[in-house]
This record gives C-alpha cells, sequence and structure tokens, in this order.
C-alpha cells in the first residue's frame, strides 16, 4: 500500500472567504514554522500577521518576543517611521545650485543686455565720478611707488659703491706716505656721503611703506567694497528688469503669484543695493580723509630728506628722521644672534 506524502504545515492553513487567516489556525502555523527552521535564526523573536488583500499593507512583520514559559512577554519595539519633515541634503544643496544657476543667468544677461545698449542702468552719478577719481589716484599712486622703489635701489647701489671707495681710499692712505692726506681726505668724504646716503636711504624706505599701504591695503580695500556694490547693482538691475517684464504682461491667476514673488526678490535686492551703496560713501569719504593726513606727512619726509641731503646739512637730515620717529637699521641687525639660532 502507497503511503501518504508528508503534508506541508503551510498548505492546511485554512483561509475565510475575503482571504483572511482563521484566527484558531493563526497561532498553530506560527509554531510549527518555529519549530521546523533550525535553532538559530532567530525567528523566536518574529510574528507573523497575515491581512487582508484588499488592506492598505499586504503584510507587516513585527518585531516582538514570544510570550516565555513564565508567561511574562518582552517588551515589543514599534514599526520604524521615516518623518516627511527630515530634509534631504542632497536636494537642499540642488536647490542651492537651481537658484545660483538663476541669479548667474540674469545677470548675465543683464551685463550683456547693458553693453549691447539695450537695457537700462541705474547710475548714481555722484557716486560713480568719486569711484572713477579713486581709480585714477590708485593708478597715478602706483607709478610714484615705483619710481621711489626706483630710485631706493639706485640709492642703495650708489651708497654701497661709496662705502667701498673710501675703503679703498683708506687703505692706499696707509700704505701711500706721499698721498696720505690726498687719500685720508676722500675716504673721509666718502664716508660721510655714504653715512648721509643710509640716512636718506630709511627716510625714502619709510615713503615707499607708507604709500605701499596706502596704496595696496587701505584703496584696495575700498575697491573690493566698490566691486561688491557693483555686483549688488547689477542684481538689482535685473531682478528690476524682471519685474518690469511681468508688470507689463498679463495679469491673471497663473502670472500674478510670479509677479509677487519677483516683487519680493527685488526688494530684497534692492535694499542690498542701498546698503552697499552706503558703505561705498562711507568708506570714499574715510578714505579722503586718511590719504590726505598720510602724504602729507610722507611729502613733507620726503621733500625735507632730499632737501638735506643734497645741501650737505647732515644734521638737518637726522633731524628730519627724528621728527618722523624714523629708526635706521644697524648692517646686521636683522641677523638672528648665535643663541637664538640654537
Amino acid at each position: 500500500m502507497a503511503q501518504e506524502s508528508p503534508k506541508n504545515s503551510a498548505a492546511e492553513i485554512p483561509v475565510t472567504s475575503n482571504g483572511q487567516l482563521e484566527d484558531s489556525h493563526e497561532h498553530s502555523f506560527n509554531r510549527d514554522l518555529k519549530c521546523s527552521l533550525p535553532v538559530g535564526l532567530g525567528l523566536s523573536e518574529t510574528k507573523i500577521t497575515s491581512h487582508g488583500f484588499d488592506g492598505a499593507k499586504e503584510g507587516v512583520v513585527e518585531a516582538g518576543q514570544f510570550p516565555s514559559k513564565g508567561g511574562r512577554a518582552q517588551q515589543k519595539s514599534g514599526p520604524v517611521l521615516l518623518a516627511d519633515e527630515v530634509k534631504n541634503p542632497a536636494m537642499e544643496k540642488l536647490e542651492l545650485v537651481r537658484k545660483w544657476s538663476l541669479n548667474t543667468y540674469k545677470c548675465t544677461r543683464q551685463i550683456i543686455s547693458e553693453k549691447l545698449g539695450r537695457g537700462s542702468r541705474t547710475v548714481d552719478l555722484e557716486l560713480e565720478a568719486q569711484i572713477d577719481i579713486l581709480r585714477d589716484n590708485k593708478k597715478k599712486y602706483e607709478n610714484i611707488l615705483r619710481l621711489a622703489q626706483t630710485l631706493s635701489t639706485q640709492l642703495f647701489q650708489m651708497v654701497h659703491t661709496q662705502r667701498q671707495l673710501g675703503d679703498a681710499f683708506a687703505d692706499l692712505s696707509l700704505k701711500s706716505l706721499e698721498l696720505h692726506e690726498e687719500f685720508g681726505y676722500n675716504a673721509d668724504t666718502q664716508k660721510l656721503l655714504a653715512k648721509n646716503g643710509e640716512t636718506l636711504l630709511g627716510a625714502i624706505n619709510f615713503f615707499i611703506a607708507s604709500v605701499n599701504t596706502l596704496v595696496n591695503k587701505t584703496i584696495e580695500d575700498t575697491l573690493l567694497t566698490v566691486k561688491q556694490y557693483e555686483s549688488a547693482r547689477i542684481e538689482y538691475d535685473a531682478y528690476r528688469t524682471d519685474l518690469e517684464e511681468l508688470n507689463l504682461g498679463p495679469r491673471d491667476a497663473n502670472t500674478l503669484p510670479k509677479i509677487e514673488q519677483s516683487q519680493q526678490l527685488f526688494q530684497v535686492h534692492k535694499e542690498k543695493y542701498d546698503k552697499m551703496r552706503n558703505d561705498v560713501s562711507i568708506k570714499l569719504k574715510f578714505l579722503e580723509e586718511n590719504k590726505v593726513k598720510v602724504l602729507h606727512n610722507q611729502l613733507v619726509l620726503f621733500h625735507n630728506a632730499i632737501a638735506a641731503y643734497f645741501a650737505g646739512n647732515q644734521k638737518q637730515l637726522e633731524q628730519t628722521l627724528k621728527q618722523f620717529h624714523i629708526k635706521l637699521k644697524t648692517p646686521g641687525a636683522d641677523a638672528p644672534s648665535w643663541l637664538e639660532e640654537q
């Protein structure tokens, strides 16, 4: 007689007409499934519940401990839910790139329109004139700075040559008895000229350092603010043009939200433009006051030092350096001592 093949316990689960499991067999199915799997798979903490096919969810796997023999059940952990309000960093970056691209496009279109003579441009005549004067003065000050540096280099070479020439005359005065006095006079003269040249060189270098600070730091900082102001002006004109174009078009349910959004963006960039214009005006005012004060002192120093040097007035030359608190650096003063090198 043929034996009946063993039946799978899952095949014997009766279901109702709507596709749900009968409650009387649900526990036995879970128990048979637990016993049929090997130990160590961790399914002792898993309970499988089936729902109807017409439900919102086809199946939920709940993690939890089955009641132990002592009758105490372990606390179940609820299902893990992802909050909708958690923002995705990738989406935020994408939105920032989108806004930057749109702003760059608008500004580029505005610049091209201005260069082609098609777009309008906001102009502050008084402020623009001050900015043009500042840029022109910067070029002239840079030229003075280059010439002063060239003079300093040439004077340094002349002082170095005079010092060597004085040493050569002094050496010959010791070795030539017949021309001892003549070589000695020339040696003293060249050494005195070298000393006065070093004093003049200190004054010129101080003049160069002050003008360099004025040109490459103070004026450059103001021009950086001017560049930010010009960028704000371009953005302001770009969004102003967009708002004007939308106001000239039809007004319906589709365009009104765009007009309102464009009005808000225009107001934001208008406030930014007004702020940058005010900042530039303030910096130009303070720069002018600082420039007059600095150049007045430096030009007086330069004139007095040059005049005293070529007049041979050593006392007046030294007094000029004391007046502007200039200290000459002795040769080798910048070199570190043996203790510092250790």
